[in-house]
C-alpha cells in the first residue's frame, strides 16, 4: 500500500500525501460516525438520518480500502491480502445492513495501516540522517591559493580542501597538513574521537572537533565511504527476509483457507457478525510484520554501530555460523609496515641512522620506503640532491653528510665490500650506508591490530571455536600472528584459489564459516562463505562488493557485535512469529465460535491492531541494543 521511501528523507512527498489523505478520510469518517451515533441516541425516531450518516462514514473509508483491494488483485502482496479480507468484510457488513460495523471496521484498519507504515520508516530515518551528511559546504583551495566556498558535490578527486573546527569533512581523503580530533560516530559507530595527522585517511561526513586540516580528496559522491554506506543500507532495507518470502508463496492458499473457515462459520451459526469477525481476525498483519519489523530494527542498529549488512537474510545467517576463516594482512593486521627495530652497526648513533633513512625513504613511493619515511617527523628530514631510485632495490642520494644509499642487501652489496650479515627477521629489512660506510639495519613489520586477540576470544566465547587463519604470507609470519590471537589452525602461502578451496572444505566438513578479509585476493573466499565480512576502511572495492557485511570502522570487535545482534534478532523474530501466528489463530477461533459477541468484527479489528502493536513494540526493543567498544575490551 505504500510506496518506497527514498534516501533523501524519512518520507517522500508521495507518502506524505498518502498518509495525509488517509488521515483526512479517517477524520471525516469519524465525524460522520459520531454524528450518526449521536443522532441515533438523541433522535431514535429518525433512524433513517442516523443510518444515512453511518452509511456516509462507511463510504468515505471504504473508498481507499476497496481501491487497495482491487490493486492487490492485480499486484499480489502480503499487505494486499489484508486489504482483500477487509474489503470482503466491508461488503458483508453492507450486505447484512450493519452500517455501524461497515463504518468502524475500515476506520480501525486505516488507523492500523498508518501505524504500520510509520513503523517501518525507522531504517529510512537512519538513511536520511546519513544522507544529510553527504550534503555540506567545502572550502576548496584553488591553484592560486584562494579558498572557494562550494558545494561538496562539486568536489573531484585530487582537490585540496580546508576543514576548520566544527565543520564536516566534505569527502573521503588524506590529511596533508594539520592535526585534529574527528567524530566518526555517524559513519563507523565509534564513540571515541579519532586523532588524525598528516597521511591519515578520513571519511566524508566525519566532524572536525578541533584543529585545522588540509585534505586531498580521494573519493566523492556515491564512490565515497558514506555513499557506499547509504547504498548498502538502501539495498538491505528493500530485501525481503526469508520468512516473508515463504508467506508470499502461500498467500493464495491462506486466503482460500480463510474463506472456507468464514463460509463454514456462516453455515454452522447463521451469525453474520461471526463470519465477518473471522474475515477480520484472519488478517495476517502481525505475522506479516513480524519479520520485516525485526529485520529493519536489526539493520538500523547494525548501521548505527558501523556495520553494514546487505540484507535481512545475512542477518539471520549470522545467528547460525559456528566457524571463522580470517585473512591476516589488512584484517588481523593493519596491512601497513612500521619500524619494528633499529640495529646500528658499531657505534653509529641510532638517531642519525633513523633521520638519514627517513629522508631517503621520503623520496620513494615504495611501501617499504614510505614506512621508513614515517619514523621521524617531516621537519627532521634532510635536504637531498641527485636522488636516484633503483627499481625494487632502494634509493640513493647526495646528503649534507655525503653519498647515502638505502635499500635491500643486494643494492648495498654493490657499493660496500664488507657488508655484515642481516639479522634474523620475518619482515622486510633495509640497510643504510653513507660514503661507503655501513650504518645499520632497519627491521620493518606489519602490526597486529590491538583488538585482534580480544575479538577472536570473543568469537570463541560465542561458540565459534573453529578458527582458521588463511593467508598468502610465509608460514613463520602466519604462525606468529596466529599464536598472538589464539588461532590454532593456519594455512599459509595461499593463493586466491587456495583460499576458495579452504572455505569450501570447511563447509563440506559441516561448518558454517564466517569469512573475513579485506583484499582482492579474498573476494572469492568472501563469496564462498556462509557470511562474508569485509574490512571497510582499508578494504578494496572488490572485497566490499563481494562481502555480505562491511565493517566501516574496521574494528574486529564488531564481529562479536554482529553475532550477538543477529542472535538477538532471531529471538525477537521467533517471539514476533509466535505473537503474530498465535494471536491470529486465537482470534479466528474466538470469532468462529461466536465468542466475540454482537460486535465481533469491530472487536476482532481492535484485537488485530493490538497484536500489530505488540509485534512492533517487541521489534522496537532491538533499537535499545547498544555496545561500546571501549567497554568490551
Amino acid at each position: 500500500m505504500t510506496s518506497s521511501v527514498q534516501a533523501g528523507g524519512a518520507l517522500t512527498r508521495q507518502e506524505q500525501r498518502h498518509i495525509t489523505r488517509q488521515l483526512m478520510l479517517a477524520l471525516v469518517a469519524s465525524g460522520a460516525l459520531i454524528l450518526g451515533l449521536l443522532w441515533r441516541w438523541l433522535a431514535p425516531q429518525q433512524v433513517a438520518v442516523g443510518d444515512l450518516l453511518l452509511g456516509a462514514a462507511s463510504v468515505v473509508v471504504a473508498v481507499p480500502v476497496l481501491r487497495h483491494a482491487l490493486h492487490s488483485l492485480r499486484y499480489p502482496s502480503l499487505h494486499g491480502l489484508t486489504d482483500q479480507l477487509i474489503a470482503l468484510a466491508l461488503l458483508g457488513a453492507w450486505a447484512t445492513g450493519d452500517l455501524l460495523t461497515a463504518a468502524l471496521l475500515p476506520l480501525i484498519m486505516i488507523v492500523g495501516h498508518i501505524l504500520e507504515e510509520r513503523s517501518v520508516i525507522g531504517s529510512q530515518e537512519a538513511i536520511a540522517a546519513l544522507s544529510k551528511l553527504t550534503r555540506s559546504r567545502a572550502r576548496r583551495l584553488s591553484a592560486d591559493g584562494e579558498l572557494q566556498d562550494i558545494d561538496n558535490h562539486d568536489l573531484e578527486p585530487g582537490d585540496v580542501v580546508e576543514v576548520r573546527a566544527g565543520d564536516h569533512i566534505p569527502a573521503d581523503g588524506l590529511v596533508l597538513e594539520g592535526k585534529a580530533s574527528l567524530d566518526t560516530a555517524p559513519i563507523t559507530g565509534e564513540s571515541v574521537p579519532q586523532e588524525v595527522v598528516p597521511g591519515a585517511e578520513v571519511f566524508g561526513g566525519a566532524i572536525n572537533l578541533d584543529g585545522l586540516l588540509r585534505i586531498r580528496v580521494t573519493r566523492t559522491g556515491e564512490t565515497s565511504t558514506l555513499g557506499r554506506v547509504i547504498a548498502l543500507m538502501q539495498s538491505a532495507e528493500q530485501a525481503s527476509p526469508p520468512i516473508t518470502r515463504l508467506l508470499e508463496r502461500h498467500a493464495a492458499r491462506y486466503l482460500l483457507l480463510v474463506l472456507m473457515i468464514a463460509a463454514s462459520t456462516w453455515f454452522l451459526t447463521q451469525d453474520a457478525q461471526a463470519m465477518l469477525a473471522v474475515l477480520v481476525a484472519a488478517c495476517p498483519c502481525a505475522l506479516v510484520l513480524s519479520a520485516p519489523a525485526s529485520s529493519i530494527a536489526g539493520l538500523t542498529v547494525a548501521a548505527r554501530h558501523g556495520i553494514l549488512i546487505r540484507g535481512a537474510a545475512f542477518l539471520e545467517e549470522l545467528a547460525e555460523i559456528n566457524a571463522v576463516v580470517v585473512d591476516k594482512t589488512g584484517t588481523l593486521t593493519h596491512g601497513r609496515l612500521h619500524l619494528q627495530a633499529v640495529a646500528p652497526y658499531g657505534d653509529i648513533d641510532p638517531t642519525l641512522l633513523q633521520t638519514l633513512a627517513a629522508s631517503l625513504g621520503a623520496t620513494s613511493n615504495h611501501p617499504v620506503s614510505r614506512a621508513v619515511s614515517e619514523i621521524v617527523s617531516r621537519e627532521a628530514w634532510l635536504p637531498l640532491d641527485n636522488v636516484r631510485e633503483h627499481q625494487g632495490l632502494g634509493v640513493s642520494a647526495s646528503t649534507p653528510q655525503g653519498e647515502a644509499v638505502l635499500g635491500r642487501r643486494e643494492l648495498l652489496a654493490s657499493t660496500l665490500t664488507d657488508l655484515p650479515a642481516a639479522p634474523e627477521h620475518d619482515g622486510p629489512i633495509v640497510g643504510l650506508a653513507l660514503d661507503g660506510r655501513f650504518l645499520g639495519w632497519l627491521l620493518l613489520a606489519d602490526s597486529l591490530r590491538s583488538e585482534a586477540a580480544t575479538a577472536m576470544a570473543e568469537l570463541r566465547d560465542l561458540g565459534l571455536n573453529r578458527q582458521l587463519l588463511l593467508t598468502g604470507d610465509r608460514q613463520s609470519v602466519a604462525d606468529k600472528i596466529a599464536h598472538q590471537v589464539g588461532i590454532a589452525d593456519v594455512v599459509a602461502g595461499a593463493l586466491p584459489a587456495d583460499k576458495l578451496a579452504q572455505v569450501k572444505r570447511q563447509i563440506d566438513s559441516g561448518y558454517r564459516p564466517m569469512v573475513i578479509g579485506d583484499g582482492i585476493n579474498d573476494s572469492l573466499a568472501l563469496k564462498a562463505g556462509v557470511v562474508g565480512v569485509a574490512m571497510g576502511a582499508g578494504g578494496s572495492d572488490i572485497a566490499m562488493s563481494s562481502a555480505d557485511i562491511v565493517l566501516i570502522g574496521s574494528d574486529l570487535r564488531r564481529l562479536g557485535t554482529c553475532v550477538r545482534l543477529s542472535r538477538r534478532c532471531r529471538r525477537t523474530l521467533q517471539v514476533n512469529v509466535f505473537i503474530g501466528l498465535g494471536w491470529t489463530l486465537a482470534i479466528v477461533a474466538m470469532a468462529a465460535f461466536g465468542w466475540l459477541g454482537a460486535s465481533g468484527a469491530v472487536i476482532a479489528a481492535l484485537l488485530h491492531n493490538l497484536s500489530t502493536l505488540l509485534v512492533l513494540g517487541n521489534a522496537g526493543r532491538l533499537l535499545r541494543f547498544e555496545e561500546k567498544l571501549n567497554e568490551q575490551a
